[in-house]
């Protein structure tokens, strides 16, 4: 894991913006598509304001998510939604959608998902959150089958609840997050960096964001 530190967050945010188009520009160079998988919430909301109107070839670009609350797109607290208003927009509205919620968070539904995620696979550029509470993705402590979503051999989507998630989740598996081309994790607060430096001596089950531990750069800001 390799740490960047940012004097403020409005910097961190521009900065990651503009590192995610260069790695999406330098993916298209040598495919024809590239894919990017983002988290909702607000915390990279501003990064999505920034990237969108980066010069990048977008129509060869794939955009899912990490994880997503089973919800309607309409719903105030849809990722999807979020999205669609802070990333597909301006240049980037011409990106290829790939959705991993589909209405149906049953397995056979999942997998029908999966199935059609199966074309956006390997990640080319992957943007990760963590809580406060180690979770990334839906990966979340005490989750009901965390250690199933966890597994080498987890099919790519699972539906998941867990304690600290107001709604059942999707989440994208260990698979999907681990064998990303780039991965990135962005953090802001005190709060968080002190969770991420007691991940270090905790286990994989108790401390989710270590699924990516190994290549992944953590961007942080106060």
């Amino acid at each position: 894991m390799k740490l960047v530190e940012y004097p403020d967050r409005e910097m961190m945010m521009i900065d990651l913006a503009n590192v995610l188009a260069s790695e999406l520009k330098n993916s298209l160079f040598d495919h024809d598509t590239a894919s990017l998988a983002v988290p909702g919430g607000t915390t990279p909301a501003p990064i999505f304001d920034t990237l969108c109107a980066a010069s990048v070839d977008w129509d060869r670009v794939h955009v899912m998510l990490t994880d997503e609350r089973c919800v309607a797109p309409d719903h105030p607290r849809s990722n999807e939604g979020l999205l669609r208003r802070h990333l597909m927009v301006e240049r980037a509205a011409s990106a290829k959608w790939t959705p991993i919620y589909q209405g149906d968070a049953s397995d056979a539904g999942l997998a029908r998902a999966g199935e059609d995620l199966a074309g956006a696979l390997p990640i080319s550029v992957l943007l990760l959150g963590m809580g406060a509470d180690g979770h990334t993705a839906s990966l979340f402590p005490g989750a009901d089958r965390l250690a199933d979503a966890l597994a080498p051999d987890a099919p790519p989507l699972m539906a998941l609840t867990a304690p600290g998630a107001d709604e059942p989740r999707v989440s994208l598996t260990a698979p999907v997050l681990t064998g990303a081309m780039s991965t990135h994790v962005v953090i802001t607060g005190p709060e968080k960096r002190a969770t991420l430096e007691r991940a270090a001596d905790m286990s994989l089950e108790d401390a989710p964001i270590r699924v990516v531990w190994a290549n992944a750069t953590v961007h942080w800001a106060e």
